[in-house]
């Protein structure tokens, strides 16, 4: 049932769902698995083991699961799973996990990847995430849902960034990111809040005041950056403030983007 044009190089033990389009000259590696509805536009390359969720997009020169870009890799088995209705603009790469990262690169569902962007091996992509142009997503990072990262920005490896954060155009982002914090310039520093991302949401004013309020706990209190985020476990009732203390209070390998630093 699917269309597969004939320029197009499908190898043996490729799994090809329903309906799927695959354009000229494409590449699908005999380890690849596309779910229904899968488009690929055209010079797609599919390497490696990796899976594609149904109605994902996939537009020229994208290469989607090839080895990661770690000298550490000596090509034990990993792979790629990307997930349904996500959008990947040209030349979009992504790597496949190394065995030091858990062996699995993830990108979940309903994203947008614009052309050039990179996400690098063992990286843990949420949900409605934007890549922006020419960003890169290091190995081993975390987006977690609705986050946004600006064009030609980079996400240092091991960082983790917050539900529903945003980064700002050419940042460099070395540290964590709480959820819904607003980060811009070269080095990168929290400046604020994600206001507008939060009001397209729907978000409650009750729940925006409450992390505005938050914010200058964090920025201003006493005490080091979790003692306050503690303090502001025991005191808030909004939800959307609980999810930045379990950030900040969660493992991380690294320290955090701090309100003015």
């Amino acid at each position: 049932m699917s269309s597969i044009h004939p320029s197009a190089v499908i190898e043996e033990g490729a799994r090809i769902g329903a309906d799927c389009t695959i354009g000229p000259f494409c590449v699908v590696g005999a380890q690849a698995v596309l779910g229904d509805r899968v488009e690929l536009k055209s010079h797609v390359v599919i390497a490696g083991d990796t899976e594609v969720g149904e109605d994902t997009v996939i537009f020229p020169f994208a290469v989607i699961g090839e080895i990661p870009q770690d000298l550490k890799f000596r090509g034990e088995h990993s792979k790629l799973v990307v997930g349904k209705r996500n959008r990947i603009r040209e030349h979009v790469t992504m790597n496949a996990g190394t065995e030091g990262g858990g062996g699995v690169t993830r990108v979940g569902d309903d994203g947008l990847f614009m052309a050039g962007a990179h996400i690098a091996h063992d990286a843990q992509i949420g949900d409605r995430v934007i890549v922006v142009n020419n960003a890169a997503i290091a190995g081993h990072c975390v987006l977690e849902d609705d986050v946004i990262v600006g064009g030609l920005s980079g996400i240092h490896q091991w960082v983790r960034i917050g539900k529903g954060a945003i980064i700002g155009a050419v940042t460099m982002v070395t540290n964590d990111v709480i959820p819904y914090g607003l980060v811009q310039a070269p080095r990168g520093h929290l400046d604020g809040l994600n206001l507008v991302g939060l009001k397209r949401r729907g978000v409650k004013r009750s729940d925006i005041t409450a992390l505005r309020a938050a914010f200058q706990m964090l920025a201003q209190g006493e005490g080091t950056f979790q003692d306050r985020a503690r303090r502001l476990g025991d005191e808030t009732e909004s939800d959307y403030v609980r999810e930045i203390v379990a950030f900040v209070l969660g493992d991380s390998d690294r320290s955090f983007l701090t309100p003015g630093g």
